[in-house]
């Protein structure tokens, strides 16, 4: 392990605090649910695109118990193009503050603009999740430090665009984690707080099939980074892939891969679906902390 990875903090991520509001990790994993507020994401595109449906939308995730909301509204699919931040804002701000308005839960942006991010969090977010770890707007690291809130640094291979072009590592895990830590320690020099960050090795992000394979069964090892693991495995290519199942037939596939990720070591479940993962989430807590001989 090179030095970077040798200086990172070592043991078990704290919790996550925002405005006097905290999620305990120690608790056992928690959802995220998805709220994507566009026409072309790659399982909900269009779906939630218009404001009824999507504060609909989200105060069913609300009552099947996400404990956060992930809101967006730029699609990140393989292939796809970058959406500017003034239409980005125009769908999902009214969303973000209807939801404040009824709901203290946590609310995050996700987005790679800096300009998105602050307008999000003044108008009520909570957290940012920035796919490309501020690769793509150097402004971000600085605007998070200025906010002070939770941000996911989630590593991805390239672009949106190309990512999916043929991804070629050496060794996955290692690189990812190196990525991470390396954008850990750049994020930290720009202010922002080492309790503030989370991490994403970013499944299905300029990854083969094989690549994605590999980073559920070693997920553990990102636990050197010592902060919080995010994973996002929703309903994504390399589930249908495997199965043969098109995206609404991906939803036993993505749970089987939820199970995986929470018993090493995720700490927040990005999906879809949110009650069917709550409860693959209880059972595989309660395996967790049985005690006692059989």
């Amino acid at each position: 392990m090179n030095e970077r990875v040798d200086n990172c903090p070592k043991g078990p991520s704290g919790p996550i605090a925002c405005r006097g509001k905290k999620i305990d990790l120690s608790d056992g994993p928690v959802v995220m649910g998805v709220l994507n507020v566009t026409p072309d994401s790659f399982y909900d595109g269009g779906r939630y695109g218009a404001y009824e449906q999507a504060v609909e939308r989200a105060w069913r995730m609300v009552d099947e118990g996400a404990a956060i909301l992930d809101v967006g509204g730029e699609s990140s699919r393989p292939g796809s193009d970058p959406v500017p931040a003034e239409v980005q804002k125009e769908r999902i701000l009214p969303v973000i503050q209807a939801v404040r308005e009824r709901w203290q839960g946590w609310i995050s942006v996700d987005t790679c603009s800096s300009d998105v991010a602050r307008a999000a969090v003044e108008q009520g977010a909570d957290m940012i999740n920035d796919i490309s770890a501020g690769g793509l707007d150097p402004d971000m690291k600085k605007v998070a430090a200025e906010l002070g809130v939770p941000c996911i640094l989630m590593h991805m291979k390239g672009k949106p665009k190309t990512m999916q072009d043929k991804p070629v590592y050496g060794d996955v895990v290692p690189e990812i984690i190196e990525h991470l830590a390396e954008r850990i320690a750049v994020w930290e020099d720009a202010g922002v707080a080492s309790e503030n960050i989370l991490v994403d090795p970013g499944i299905g992000f300029g990854k083969t099939v094989d690549h994605n394979l590999l980073i559920l069964k070693h997920l553990r090892e990102l636990e050197v980074l010592g902060r919080p693991i995010v994973l996002g495995t929703s309903r994504k290519a390399f589930v249908g892939a495997l199965l043969d199942r098109d995206l609404e037939g991906r939803l036993v596939g993505t749970l089987a891969t939820v199970a995986i990720g929470a018993w090493n070591g995720a700490h927040i479940l990005r999906v879809h679906d949110v009650q069917e993962t709550r409860e693959v989430l209880t059972i595989v807590h309660a395996i967790k902390e049985a005690r006692g001989h059989a």
